[in-house]
């Protein structure tokens, strides 16, 4: 073909010339003539259905070629059905498209992200990222897919910069992950971002990665002003796959995973157990175990008469597995484009079981997703979506909770008695003590049901017939969400521990509780819960003389959620956003968000939440030029605006006072035994009741270099006010029976977030890729309605974060020459917490100065357990076939107090309480009189000084964990091609593979002072991808 031809003829169409000069110019310049063959015909369009005139159309291999008419219509002549077309359009990737036996063609053009800005999915909608100056993070749904968790909010920590993430146990159903978007910034109300799902309020975990089309994140007020009162916490914007123009593609995806606990209490054995006692008790008389005892334990004399249980072995397994097959079918024509997404996951748990019953006790979950997208054009214009998605889930496992096991497994020494006699029987310690194998096995089950319905139909108007780019959309939502729970539950016949064998050879001991010889029944239903959303927006897109492109949206929408309530909480509003970008270089924005909830008073339910952006591509600039080879991109932007969070916690309407019709009452009468409750006020309305406000401000810095790097730096700050809290500093003389709440609270929360990203191609066949993000994020309580006596002191939370840990100050461990004459020396503080001290003891800081260590001297000393740091990175290799991938995931500045039981100090528990950690050597002692071990003095006893919370039990629980690690290898073509599949590719995964943390006892990252939790997870998977 002319190349001078066809640009001009695609200029003088591009500035809209009359149609007829275009046909006119190609038939009369066109110099190719067309050779005799089949005649064939077609339309090239948009994603957004728009005719694109001048598309360039040639034949493979060929000089036969045409362009398309104003309307996008094109007539060429092919030499046969095997001629591929070859179709290119400047902004647009060239498709390549066999004949076959078609002779007409509805052919669809993708905008070639590297030539014009790709769409980011930001609030109500999709922005070119050119224009985008707000806080958003997107992640690519296959790095979700990624380990064996069905849960969703496992995979984000360390994914997205601004995100904090921590997984607080592993167990089947119960393993979601709590995350914030930058942190938490109430010590009162809901801290969790709204989740969207295809433009509705859903939640983030019930979904299957497999759904997902894309993923994103509002951080600042910017992105999340239109949300209004549900917007203080950030958004995350999910949207589900949806079909295209292609012919029917199918994707199945197999992974079978074998898994074992990333770390587990270690504990010693029952020999060294009572050696350790032995050792414990200065009197030789008094010590409770001979060595004739220990022996017989040592060497397993009678496992019955002399056991060493190992606990935690006892009632886990070794292994756990899971399995998660994905089946994705999609394709469609120019008029129905379709995508069904089918999931399936089935986990079993590592709580033991026992193999004898006819009934199983053990962790099992099964799931199964299923998402159907269905996008319909009635016309030209008219775009017909229906979307409907939900889950099945039943969760079968013991009755007795897993926290209950493994607090029993803790409890119970090594050497009281077995798991089970030999003989069938069930010890226990005594009636009113567990058996920690019993409770877990023997109890009987419990099992849930949940499922799950989500709907969507929306219909979009293309409104061009009035002026291009304008559009409206009409959407409509119906959730709904049901549950039900089954226990059957049954207790065995327990006996007293042996003690000796009769004559006969067997044990001698006593039943003490009967059990039940039947399981019994019980079941429950909860209401579940409903959600109706009903949205209507108009969209406006367009640039105006190749420099000035607007883009505005007007949006209004309401929510019904009824979970059973009195009434459901029903909220409604307006959302507006106006973009204007000059010339490709200067960008402003303005959105805002008028929204209402009815948790508040009549003429007090509305707000409006504003916020302002610009933005300044200096790469764009002229004077960028010389070093735009290097600098392929140099983006600063600001915005500052407010939104608002209407779930505040407390009680609903609180605008209203209650009152209290169960107070203490009176008997009166003859007699005087008529009883009458009394009536007096609750509490007391909040008058001037409204929602928190939270101020935000974000300075972001975007950087391209060589277009292979990307960086993107923000540092974000925001004052949370109106926090809503009981007062604590109102005069009792004031009368009130209870202290009024009122929005009160102000929190500061302020931080910085950073993403980079480097892709390198060498060639077709080698490529690189490196990715890390990091988090910090400190929030600072301001108000909290503390006495002015108590702010600057120890025992003021203002000026302190949110769950600051709270104790006594220690200063190290009493040392020898702390004392005189057995006696602490005149100066020193003297300990009242229960025990008397001796060396090797916890010494603690008098903080009020009295001369005596109380709980009077207890404050915040620092720190919380939610961390402030969160990052992560990782790469990708790819060479031929083959790839490789790993990603480290880390928290930092997170600490937790351990301890707090009587017997969580090793040999504390008198014997008869307690296990004892493996590095119980790790202590103070007369022969090592060091400040730096982990344990202070043990005693054969509770020693109340030691085991109070304090700094010296504020342990560091930072970490850095493996999180996965991946190689995978893709058969070639010609293989794949004897099978009719477009590609096979087979991997093998590791997740949570192994941590470094200064905290050795368990895994740092679980909620639990003791380590007696479910553990998190570490697997090895195998799987299989087939594309068809």
């Amino acid at each position: 073909m002319n190349v001078k031809t066809t640009i001009l003829a695609s200029l003088f169409l591009g500035i809209g010339l009359f149609p007829i000069h275009a046909e006119t110019l190609m038939t009369e310049s066109m110099i190719v003539q067309q050779t005799k063959g089949i005649r064939i015909s077609g339309t090239v369009l948009d994603k957004e259905k728009t005719p694109l005139p001048g598309v360039n159309i040639t034949v493979k291999k060929s000089t036969v070629g045409t362009i398309t008419d104003v309307d996008g219509h094109f007539y060429i002549e092919v030499p046969d059905k095997q001629s591929v077309l070859i179709v290119t359009y400047i902004g647009f990737k060239t498709k390549e498209i066999v004949v076959g036996n078609d002779i007409n063609f509805n052919i669809t053009l993708d905008e070639d992200v590297e030539a014009l800005d790709e769409v980011v999915v930001v609030g109500y909608g999709n922005q070119k990222k050119l224009s985008v100056i707000g806080s958003v993070q997107t992640l690519e749904p296959t790095k979700l897919q990624v380990g064996s968790s069905r849960s969703m909010s496992n995979n984000l920590a360390g994914q997205l910069a601004g995100v904090i993430a921590v997984q607080p146990s592993g167990e089947p159903g119960y393993d979601n992950s709590n995350f914030w978007i930058r942190g938490i910034a109430s010590f009162s109300g809901n801290t969790s971002p709204l989740v969207l799902v295809d433009g509705v309020e859903r939640n983030l975990n019930d979904l299957d990665p497999a759904e997902i089309e894309s993923f994103s994140v509002l951080k600042d007020a910017s992105a999340s002003a239109m949300y209004g009162v549900r917007g203080a916490n950030g958004v995350i914007i999910i949207n589900t796959k949806r079909g295209t123009v292609a012919a029917p593609s199918i994707n199945v995806r197999v992974e079978q995973s074998i898994q074992a606990p990333t770390k587990l209490p270690q504990f010693i054995g029952a020999a060294e157990y009572m050696n350790l006692l032995n050792t414990l008790q200065s009197d030789p008389s008094k010590r409770m175990f001979t060595k004739d005892q220990i022996l017989k334990t040592y060497y397993g004399y009678d496992k019955d008469l002399y056991p060493d249980v190992d606990w935690i072995d006892a009632i886990t397994k070794d292994y756990a597995n899971s399995t998660r097959a994905n089946l994705t079918v999609s394709g469609g024509t120019e008029i129905l484009r379709y995508s069904l997404t089918a999931s399936l996951y089935h986990e079993n748990g590592i709580m033991a079981s026992d193999k004898t019953l006819p009934y199983d006790t053990q962790s099992k979950l099964n799931r199964y997703n299923i998402r159907a997208n269905v996008d319909l054009d009635l016309t030209k214009t008219t775009l017909l979506r229906f979307n409907v998605g939900g889950y099945l889930q039943n969760l079968r496992k013991s009755r007795s909770g897993t926290d209950e096991v493994f607090s029993a497994a803790f409890e119970t020494p090594p050497f009281v008695h077995p798991a089970v006699y030999s003989d069938g029987t069930i010890p226990v310690a005594s009636s009113n003590r567990p058996n920690p194998w019993a409770i877990s096995t023997q109890n009987g089950y419990y099992h849930s049901g949940r499922s799950k319905l989500e709907s969507l139909f929306a219909v979009e108007q293309n409104l061009k017939m009035i002026t291009p780019g304008l559009k409206a959309k009409v959407t409509f939502a119906f959730d709904t969400y049901n549950e039900n729970f089954v226990t059957r539950g049954k207790e065995p016949n327990y006996y007293s521990v042996a003690k000796n064998r009769n004559d006969e050879g067997e044990l001698v001991h006593s039943i003490l509780r009967y059990g039940s010889e039947f399981l019994d029944h019980s079941s429950n239903a909860n209401y579940g819960n409903q959600s109706v959303y009903l949205e209507a927006a108009i969209t406006y897109n367009r640039t105006f003389a190749d420099k000035h492109a607007v883009d505005a949206l007007f949006l209004y929408n309401q929510r019904s959620y009824d979970w059973g309530d009195i009434q459901p909480n029903r909220t409604q509003g307006i959302a507006g956003r106006l973009s204007y970008t000059y010339d490709r270089r200067y960008v402003s924005e303005f959105n805002f968000g008028y929204n209402g909830s009815e948790n508040f008073a009549k003429g007090k339910r509305f707000g409006f939440f504003p916020s302002i952006a610009l933005g300044w591509l200096i790469s764009e600039e002229h004077f960028m030029e010389p070093a735009r080879d290097i600098m392929s991109k140099l983006k600063l932007r600001a915005s500052i605006g407010s939104v608002g969070n209407d779930n505040i916690g407390g009680r609903r309407f609180a605008y209203i006072t209650t009152i209290n019709s169960k107070a203490s009452g009176y008997n009166w009468g003859y007699t005087g035994d008529t009883y009458r409750d009394g009536v007096q006020e609750g509490e007391v309305g909040v008058e001037n009741l409204t929602w928190e406000k939270a101020l935000k401000m974000n300075l972001g810095l975007e950087i391209g270099l060589w277009d292979e790097l990307d960086l993107q730096l923000d540092f974000f700050k925001e004052r949370r006010t109106s926090i809503f809290m009981q007062r604590a500093t109102i005069p009792t003389q004031i009368g009130f029976i209870n202290n009024p709440y009122a929005n009160y609270g102000k929190v500061d929360n302020k931080g910085v977030d950073v993403a980079l990203n480097y892709n390198k191609r060498f060639n077709k066949d080698w490529n690189i890729s490196f990715r890390g993000t990091f988090t910090y994020a400190k929030n600072t309580i301001i108000e909290r309605d503390e006495p002015e006596s108590i702010k600057g002191t120890y025992r003021s939370i203002t000026g302190r974060s949110i769950n600051t840990l709270w104790g006594l100050q220690a200063e190290g461990l009493f040392t020898e020459d702390d004392f005189e004459n057995g006696k602490l020396k005149e100066g020193i503080p003297v300990p009242q917490l229960g025990s008397e001290v001796r060396p090797g003891d916890i010494k603690y800081s008098d903080m009020n100065n009295d001369g005596y260590i109380t709980a009077a001297d207890e404050g915040y000393i620092g720190n919380t357990t939610d961390p402030r740091i969160v990052y992560g990175f990782g790469g990708n290799i790819n060479f031929r076939g083959w790839d490789f991938s790993f990603f480290f995931q880390g928290t930092g500045d997170a600490y937790r107090i351990i301890g707090g039981s009587d017997y969580f100090i090793p040999g504390s528990g008198q014997g008869v309480l307690g296990n004892v950690y493996t590095n119980y050597t790790d202590c103070w002692t007369e022969e090592n009189p060091s400040q730096n071990v982990f344990w202070p003095r043990l005693s054969e006893s509770t020693n109340m000084n030691n085991n109070r919370a304090s700094t010296f039990w504020k342990k560091n629980m930072s970490f850095l964990r493996l999180k996965t690690l991946e190689i995978g290898y893709s058969l070639p073509k010609h293989i794949t091609d004897k099978i009719c599949a477009q590609k096979i590719r087979f991997f093998a995964s590791g997740n949570n593979l192994f941590y470094f943390s200064k905290f050795k006892l368990w895994d740092p990252e679980l909620a639990t002072s003791d380590g007696l939790k479910y553990p998190s997870m570490r697997s090895l998977m195998l799987g299989v991808e087939v594309n068809f």
